[in-house]
């Protein structure tokens, strides 16, 4: 198929209306001089005349506006699976911090029931019966912190740091007594980190001067 130019168009239309020329003589005209026009506008694109430079830059940026695009959408896609790479990491990590809650507290009863049964038992009698549950309980409550440290979950013992307001809880505070103003005098209750993130805040006695208790 051909591609009439306004020009030859309008031609056609007056010969044909003329009666001077047939349908098919009017059809090998106009696809003649069409062959023939060399700067008609409506003519196929000539591969000798190249795009010119103005278009040539128009398409470049183009171009570069979509690379950037694609580039925006890569670094965009690639953050969203960072984020959500380090969310599955941290539900595998923190997972059991409820349950950890639950256990220190158990740990909390072992402890204190440890040291009640050493207080009672009698020093001068190794083969007694309190001697030997207290030695039951020592091992108990050392394999449960060995459970735990193999879990990421760890004891806080800040008696002597400074306070840190992430990891402690003061509630109260003591005289110095030759220790540095502001660091930790006692632990009421003790601690725990899972995987470095506190779970339960240590709850201490903080030193200070004599004369700030007034």
């Amino acid at each position: 198929a051909f591609v009439r130019c306004p020009s030859i168009v309008l031609l056609s239309h007056m010969l044909l209306g003329s009666g001077n020329l047939s349908e098919e003589s009017l059809y090998l005209f106009s696809t003649a001089a069409q062959q023939r026009s060399t700067g008609d506008d409506c003519g196929p694109e000539d591969p000798q005349h190249p795009l010119g430079e103005p278009t040539l830059k128009h398409k470049a940026t183009k171009l570069e506006e979509q690379v950037r695009d694609l580039t925006k959408a890569v670094a965009d896609s690639e953050n969203v699976r960072r984020r959500t790479q380090k969310f599955v990491e941290d539900a595998k990590l923190f997972g059991i911090q409820s349950f950890c809650r639950d256990l220190v507290e158990v740990a909390d009863i072992l402890e204190k029931t440890t040291k009640n049964v050493e207080e009672e038992a009698e020093p001068s009698n190794p083969n007694s019966t309190l001697k030997k549950i207290c030695e039951g309980l020592s091992l108990i409550e050392a394999k449960l912190q060995s459970v735990f440290s193999k879990h990421g979950l760890q004891k806080m013992n800040p008696i002597g740091g400074k306070c840190d307001p992430y990891d402690h809880e003061i509630i109260c505070h003591v005289p110095s007594d030759g220790m540095q103003p502001g660091t930790v005098a006692l632990v009421t209750q003790v601690g725990y980190k899972l995987h470095g993130r506190t779970i339960r805040h240590a709850h201490v006695g903080v030193a200070v001067e004599s004369q700030e208790l007034c």
